[in-house]
């Protein structure tokens, strides 16, 4: 490691911790004795995912993100829920192992957790992933959604109708 202040290539080590993504190094130059930190980082091997037409394109955390916020843009959602549901699809991309991956894979594995997570971006995000053409497919994936809706909520998701349309009332009861 070069010294910012004199160019040295030699340092000397005086303080090491773990922080949240890596190593924070408190060294000291060997040749002016000037201090300074240093910090490492894991860089994953590059991830390639495979469009529709055959086109590699790098990863991008970034493009992912951007994706789930307009699906999720306006929703009650708890703070950096979008930001986790982010960084867990990509620690899954590498564990996967794997240097390419196709595009569907990817965005099978966002609309699975935004299915978990809130029901309305689901949908938003399935129109334009889908790329539905007319609204009776949009109809279908909400008919799904509203049918089998016991599998999709999980605890503190908001229902996909109000509570007071979700099960129409009669005015009389039968006796």
């Amino acid at each position: 490691m070069n010294c910012p202040y004199c160019s040295h290539p030699d340092s000397k080590v005086i303080d090491s911790r773990d922080v949240d993504d890596g190593v924070r190094r408190r060294r000291e130059c060997v040749v002016c004795g000037q201090r300074f930190t240093t910090y490492e980082r894991f860089q994953p091997a590059g991830l390639f995912v495979v469009k529709k037409d055959q086109r590699r394109e790098e990863f991008n955390k970034e493009k992912l993100l951007s994706g789930l916020r307009r699906a999720c843009e306006k929703r009650p959602l708890p703070a950096g829920a979008v930001d986790k549901v982010a960084g867990d699809i990509e620690a899954e991309l590498y564990n996967m192992g794997k240097a390419e991956i196709p595009s569907t894979l990817l965005g099978d594995m966002v609309m699975e957790r935004l299915k978990m997570l809130d029901n309305i971006a689901y949908v938003r995000f399935a129109s334009v992933y889908r790329e539905f053409t007319d609204i009776t497919q949009l109809k279908k994936v909400v008919d799904n959604l509203v049918n089998g809706q016991d599998e999709g909520i999980h605890k503190g998701q908001l229902s996909l109708l109000p509570e007071d349309k979700a099960a129409p009332k009669t005015r009389y009861q039968r006796r």
